[in-house]
C-alpha cells in the first residue's frame, strides 16, 4: 500500500515534516510526455500547521513551472480570467489551453512580472518592498538539472 511507510514507527514519529507526493497527471506536448501535474500533502508537520495541500506542474529538464503556478493562482484569485480553455488578463489573450498561456508568459516575462505583483498584493505580499522582485525576475535562468 502506498500510505505505508516503510521502516517501521521510527520514521513517523521522530519525523518533523511528512509529505505525501502523488503524480496527478502527465504533461504532454503533443504525444510527448514533458512533464506531470504533481499534488503534495503535508501530512505531518511540527513547525507549521499541516494538512495543507499544494499542487504545480514539474516539467522535464525545467523544474517547478513557474509559469504554470502563476496561472494557477491567478485563476484562483480572479486576476486571470478562464473562460473554456482560453485565458485571458486584463483584456489580453494569454493563450488557448494551459499549455499555450504558459508559453505565452514565458516569452514575455514583464507580463508575468506584473500578474506576480498582482498576486502578492491581493494575497498581502507587499509587492514593493526590496527583494520582492526576487520571486519573478524576468532575466531569471532556469536551474539546469543536467
Amino acid at each position: 500500500s502506498p500510505e505505508t511507510t516503510p521502516g517501521g514507527r521510527a520514521l513517523k514519529f521522530y519525523s518533523s515534516v511528512r509529505l505525501d507526493i502523488r503524480r496527478i497527471e502527465a504533461i504532454k506536448d503533443g504525444v510527448e510526455v514533458v512533464g506531470n501535474r504533481t499534488r503534495v500533502k503535508v501530512v505531518k508537520n511540527k513547525v507549521s500547521s499541516p494538512f495543507k495541500m499544494a499542487e504545480f506542474d514539474i516539467m522535464y529538464g525545467k523544474g517547478i513551472s513557474r509559469e504554470g503556478s502563476l496561472l494557477d493562482v491567478g485563476v484562483e484569485l480572479g486576476i486571470v480570467k478562464k473562460s473554456g480553455a482560453w485565458y485571458t488578463y486584463e483584456g489580453e489573450q494569454l493563450g488557448q489551453g494551459r499549455e499555450n498561456a504558459k508559453t505565452f508568459l514565458g516569452d514575455n516575462p514583464e507580463l508575468m512580472v506584473e500578474i506576480s505583483e498582482r498576486i502578492r498584493v491581493a494575497v498581502g505580499i507587499d509587492a514593493g518592498k526590496e527583494g520582492a522582485g526576487d520571486v519573478v525576475d524576468p532575466d531569471d535562468q532556469p536551474l539546469r538539472l543536467d
